[in-house]
């Protein structure tokens, strides 16, 4: 099956290719006979085969000699003038981003302890880790996209992945204690592998209809609280009404990801559908707020599937271990934008949905979860005050047959501090599951945010969250976040531990980013982060300390 989706694609890319290519001929052809035309016609005149090469601007001191090496000043590599014709571009980029963290996490001490101190069920919590990408960028297109869509375009980015961990206690990075506490892994994938096509205008001021195919990037929402992936799939979009409505239909066949890099594998087929219609809306009500009406569906089927260090992932090993469907079904309101002074975003999202055996609940499931956030700020000169709010509801009956805590499909937010946030960039274990994923506010006691199935029986989350944003400097931005958090059920917690009275708030959250670009341009970007959460009853009861946890991380990115 694998080997026909594979030779499938390829005679589609080997079909798309020649079809380009004759388009391009024929456009040469096109472009020729034009000139030869306009030279009968206008004598007076003198015409200019190439219109990006033969003007040349009066010899200032500004202008800059072309470099391929140069990203600044004009370049073909960079899509600043065509490289096939007058209209076909292309631009490369190439990318090095590196991370580097140093922090603890509750780690379980594993069936063999590594050290003769770790006899309770909690261990060393040292955690080193860093995770390195190259990635290398093709985009080749055919339009002036100063004024129109894109006619054709072909896109392509190859990842290169390395990275390391240590956790000081074996079973955390391979479930075979022989491996010890350190683990080096690489992996090389395609995150983007797409072919797009402009299929017609609906006006003169090009509003359009186009499509997309293949491996692409897509963001459901502002904040990217439900969906945010690189994936397989088919896209439809364009704009109306002079580009005020923005609308998508996508489908994706959703790729397996590989573990430790989270990057995608070569066509291995997830077993999971996930369709997304969204629609947005510019200056609603007011000048300068965009509002978004979503619909998404997850059709996560059963499987089996061991994750690349060994540890099985779907079905999560909590409870009765059965292969289960899951049918999701998430309608959601979103805004972003300002009326005045006042910058909004907010978010609303109400799921609803079976899942045929629950193996927390020991049974079938109807989903019935909802999910608000809230985000105010005001700007004062180069200053930028903030207040959040962010609601996950929480089941506070695992046993009654209806799923009530809130889960996602594979989220990213950027929110209450996104990943300075020691709550959402640490991966939190508990019991085999994870509390909370990297990368992710809802504690959904799932096995794998990228390979594990959603699940609707959970503690909720409640969120408070008051921050501060500086332009220190044109080259230095400060990012200063505290987050109060508060499980909004524990009953789930309770009965998935077997612990009675497990209190309900989790900790004091606070951190400091340092976002530092020494060349005033995006194509170095240093940053900087220092994370702690301080424990209330609810993270005391649950692993049995109260000391601070601590994250730091550095952030290295270069581009081309």
């Amino acid at each position: 099956m694998e080997k026909k989706k594979i030779i499938a694609i390829s005679v589609f890319l080997f079909l798309f290719l020649c079809l380009t290519r004759f388009e391009i001929f024929a456009q040469a052809q096109q472009d020729t006979s034009a000139v030869k035309q306009d030279t009968t016609r206008l004598k007076d005149f003198e015409p200019v085969p190439d219109r990006w090469r033969d003007i040349q601007p009066p010899p200032y001191e500004l202008n800059v000699e072309d470099h391929i090496y140069d990203p600044y000043n004009r370049n073909v590599l960079k899509g600043d003038y065509p490289i096939i014709g007058q209209n076909v571009f292309f631009v490369l980029t190439a990318t090095a981003d590196n991370i580097f963290e140093t922090s603890t996490v509750p780690t379980p001490s594993g069936i063999s302890t590594a050290n003769p101190v770790s006899q309770p069920f909690f261990g060393s919590e040292q955690r080193l880790f860093y995770n390195g990408n190259l990635k290398l960028t093709l985009e080749l297109y055919k339009g002036n996209v100063a004024f129109k869509p894109r006619s054709w375009e072909i896109k392509v980015t190859a990842v290169a992945n390395a990275n390391y961990i240590n956790t000081k206690e074996n079973n955390n990075v391979n479930i075979n204690p022989l491996k010890g506490t350190n683990r080096y892994d690489n992996h090389i994938a395609f995150q983007e592998l797409s072919l797009e096509k402009h299929l017609f205008d609906l006006n003169d001021r090009f509003d359009f209809i186009s499509f997309r195919g293949g491996i692409q990037l897509f963001n459901s929402d502002f904040r990217a609280f439900i969906f945010d992936d690189f994936n397989l799939g088919g896209r439809l979009f364009g704009s109306a009404g002079n580009n005020k409505f923005q609308y998508n239909l996508a489908y994706f066949r959703m790729l397996e990801k590989d573990t430790n890099s989270e990057l995608n594998t070569i066509f291995e087929d997830r077993e999971q559908d996930v369709f997304i219609a969204n629609l947005y809306k510019q200056d609603f009500i007011k000048l300068g707020y965009t509002t978004q009406l979503s619909f998404h569906y997850n059709h996560d089927k059963p499987s089996f599937h061991f994750d690349t260090n060994g540890i099985p992932v779907r079905p999560s090993i909590l409870g009765n271990v059965r292969p289960h469907d899951i049918k999701a079904y998430y309608i959601g309101w979103t805004g972003d934008g300002h009326f005045g002074r006042l910058n909004i975003n907010h978010a609303f999202y109400q799921v609803l949905g079976k899942d045929s055996f629950n193996s927390f609940a020991g049974g079938q499931l109807d989903i019935n979860a909802q999910m608000a956030a809230l985000e105010l700020s005001v700007d004062v000169d180069w200053k930028r005050y903030k207040i959040s709010v962010f609601y996950a509801s929480g089941d506070s009956d695992p046993m009654d047959g209806t799923g009530k805590g809130f889960d996602t499909i594979l989220d990213l937010p950027f929110f209450a501090g996104g990943p300075f946030s020691y709550w959402n960039l640490q991966p939190i274990r508990l019991q085999g599951v994870n509390l909370v994923q990297k990368l992710s506010l809802v504690p959904n006691l799932r096995s794998s945010k990228i390979e594990g199935q959603s699940n609707f029986v959970n503690p909720g989350l409640f969120l408070a969250n008051v921050g501060f944003d500086a332009e220190l400097t044109p080259k230095l931005k400060a990012v200063l976040n505290a987050n109060y958090l508060r499980f909004v059920s524990t009953e789930s917690l309770q009965h998935f531990t077997n612990q009675n009275n497990i209190g309900n708030n989790i900790g004091l959250d606070y951190s400091l980013g340092l976002i530092y670009r020494p060349f005033l341009n995006n194509n170095a970007i240093f940053t900087f982060s220092g994370a702690a959460l301080t424990p209330f009853a609810g993270f005391k009861d649950l692993f049995e300390t109260s000391k601070t946890r601590y994250a730091f991380f550095t952030s290295l990115i270069f581009t081309y």
